[in-house]
């Protein structure tokens, strides 16, 4: 049998006394050095965040400030600005090189910087500091071959560009700049009146106010698609979706007191919301045209408020199928009529990618803008306005001296001749009885298109945004006038040309008679038997076409400005011969003769009786034209003008970003 072990065996917890202290020094070491390891990395962190965020900095400004490294470099200047502004002094240690070039992308598809000091469509910043080495990197350093080292450098690099391709906007008026009297105030008054359907009493500060307010198409866009609930960023739906003319206004008074829009604007809009068309269905894309796949940063752009709502009001006016009937005091003349209707409203602003304009200006992606296309009818009484009398005399003395013409050609017709040998028996016979036509009515049929604009070339160059340039088409569009009797119905009733007869001045008539020797009565008098004289014309103005250059090259022309910025203005190359043309055409009116509504013997007289109608155009055309003559010009300084149609004065404004937007952002 085994001894006892006596000599084995534990004691309870005294033999494990010092263990815990043990482990917890272990343990705090540790702790104490993960702590050290997680600050001092933290350090590092925060310093190279703050270097990343200094190289951010510096690059979004050198290139939203235009910075490029070609000639006198302002980059680097740009770059240097920033860090400075941020707390980082370039010097010995802390350092920013700034480089230029251009972006391009791998056969892995990754975006890929190539620098290049003359180009400037991306701009590299790298900034340097050092500072002293953590912990763990000191340890690193002991056993590496090249010592230890006190210090760390850290770098960061940041790649900035425009984002996207270039954006073009253009933008065409021919309203007044500026409102100086109140007979101008009272005119637009007058004219808005008739085109919202009820008064409108708006102060010569309140008409400036609003041609020389702006407003901003995106934050329109944006609260139209809240007001009508369509998702935000969905401007194609919002483009299509109908509403109404009270609605437009509605939103701009919104957006005008977001952006602290001045008194006389807020209340010159909330005087024309008052009485705005409500039923009239109307689309914004009736006046704004935008290629499909705009980006919203394009649409960051300040477009002229007068505009914007002139556009408006005329888009609900055409939609709305009726002509209004214009005061008199637009004219300043009595006695006359004038109705307008907008066949086609203005387009005041277009925008999109020049590359895809310039492939097709006229095709489904054109950057495209026209002026309003406005028809006016003027009826005039001739018997009620001044310098008339002329006319009425010259047209009685006439119908004196039309029996004896008429009788020279009655001699010429034996069946004629019988039947006056018959009045002079005392028998029954046929007898002619020209007359002047009571109060004599003339129309005059203006089809004013207007003028057009559209982009068919640019340059983006990399380097200087002073090189770009863009090129516009501009053509002012026919003026047709029609000048004789127009019904005023079917004038308005379509868009095609409305037909028109001469205007009636002298009824050559068939009575029966019957006399013996000069002495008895006539009766049955069946007017315009023998046919008549009536004026009419119809003529077409041609307009002009020429190219509009915007650069720094073209003589007197500036560099078209970026996106949001004030557009560049040109006024656009016109004839200076339209509004003279338009006098003359006057000019060219012509006397026509009626077919007789008779067929006999008498009502086949005032065919062939070329001398006549000679010896009436010779008498008439220059009284008519004193009279007609200085109605054009009160139609086409005052209506016309007015309504956004101007045949001389057209202004095209034109806006590109080579970029989309213009916007700065990081690429790399």
């Amino acid at each position: 049998m085994s001894p006892q072990l006596r000599g084995m065996g534990f004691y309870g917890p005294r033999q494990q006394h010092g263990a815990i202290g043990l482990m917890a020094a272990v343990t705090l070491g540790m702790v104490l050095l993960f702590m050290l390891l997680v600050v001092d990395s933290g350090r590092l962190y925060l310093e190279q965040r703050k270097l990343q965020r200094v190289a951010d900095m510096a690059v979004l400004e050198a290139v939203s400030r235009g910075g490029n490294c070609a000639g006198a470099s302002t980059a680097a200047g740009f770059a240097n600005q920033s860090a400075t502004r941020n707390s980082f002094t370039p010097g010995s240690v802390q350092k920013v090189n700034t480089t230029c070039g251009t972006l391009s992308t791998n056969s892995s598809q990754l975006r890929v910087f190539t620098a290049d000091a003359t180009k400037s469509d991306a701009i590299r910043v790298i900034a340097t500091t050092t500072v002293p080495t953590s912990v763990a990197g000191g340890l690193w350093s002991m056993f590496s071959k090249n010592g230890f080292n006190l210090n760390t450098n850290l770098t960061a690099s940041a790649v900035g560009s425009v984002g996207g391709g270039p954006l073009a906007q253009i933008s065409i008026r021919s309203t007044l700049v500026t409102i100086s009297s109140q007979s101008e105030a009272s005119a637009l008054n007058a004219l808005f009146s008739k085109l919202l359907g009820s008064d409108v009493v708006l102060s010569i500060a309140g008409w400036n106010g609003l041609i020389n307010g702006d407003i901003n198409l995106l934050k329109f866009m944006d609260q139209l698609a809240l007001d009508l609930h369509i998702s935000a960023g969905n401007y194609d739906q919002l483009l299509s979706t109908s509403t109404n003319l009270t609605q437009f206004l509605t939103t701009a008074i919104t957006v005008a007191n977001n952006n602290g829009a001045t008194a006389d604007i807020k209340t010159a809009l909330g005087n024309l919301k008052v009485p705005g068309i409500n039923s009239t269905p109307l689309k914004l894309g009736d006046i704004l045209k935008l290629q499909s796949g705009t980006p919203s940063s394009g649409l960051d752009a300040n477009l002229q408020l007068i505009q914007f709502l002139e556009a408006s009001i005329q888009a609900a006016n055409k939609n709305s199928g009726l002509a209004i009937t214009l005061p008199v005091s637009l004219l300043g003349i009595a006695n006359v009529t004038t109705q307008a209707k907008i066949i086609e409203p203005q387009q005041f602003s277009a925008m999109g990618d020049p590359r895809l304009a310039k492939t097709d200006p006229l095709g489904a992606n054109r950057i495209y803008v026209r002026t309003a296309q406005v028809r006016t009818l003027i009826s005039v009484h001739i018997n009620g306005l001044p310098g008339a009398a002329g006319i009425v005399n010259a047209l009685s003395g006439l119908i004196g001296s039309l029996s004896s013409v008429l009788s020279g050609v009655l001699s010429l017709n034996l069946v004629t001749t019988l039947d006056s040998t018959l009045c002079l028996l005392g028998k029954k016979c046929k007898q002619i009885d020209p007359q002047l036509v009571a109060s004599p009515h003339i129309d005059i049929s203006i089809d004013a298109g207007g003028a057009t604009a559209y982009v068919t070339d640019f340059t983006c160059p990399s380097g200087s945004n002073q090189t770009k340039s863009l090129t516009l088409r501009t053509e002012s569009s026919l003026a047709d006038i029609r000048i004789g009797l127009i019904d005023a119905t079917a004038a308005f009733s379509s868009s095609t040309p409305p037909a028109y007869t001469p205007a009636p001045l002298v009824d050559i008539g068939i009575q029966t008679c019957q006399k013996l020797l000069g002495i008895g009565s006539c009766v049955d008098r069946v007017a315009f038997a023998g046919g008549g004289l009536g004026i009419a014309t119809s003529t077409s103005v041609v307009g002009s076409t020429g190219n509009m250059i915007y650069s720094s090259s073209a003589p007197l022309f500036a560099v078209p400005a970026n996106i949001k910025d004030a557009s560049s203005l040109q006024a656009m190359p016109s004839n200076p011969n339209i509004v003279s043309s338009l006098a003359n055409t006057l000019a060219g009116v012509k006397i026509q003769a009626y077919t007789p509504t008779q067929s006999n013997p008498l009502g086949n007289l005032i065919v062939g009786a070329e001398s006549l109608i000679t010896g009436v155009t010779n008498i008439l055309t220059p009284l008519i034209l004193n009279v007609l003559n200085p109605l054009l010009t009160p139609i086409l300084n005052n209506v016309l003008k007015l309504l956004g149609v101007s045949l001389v004065d057209v202004q095209v404004g034109a806006n590109l970003s080579c970029n989309q937007g213009g916007r700065a952002q990081l690429v790399l």
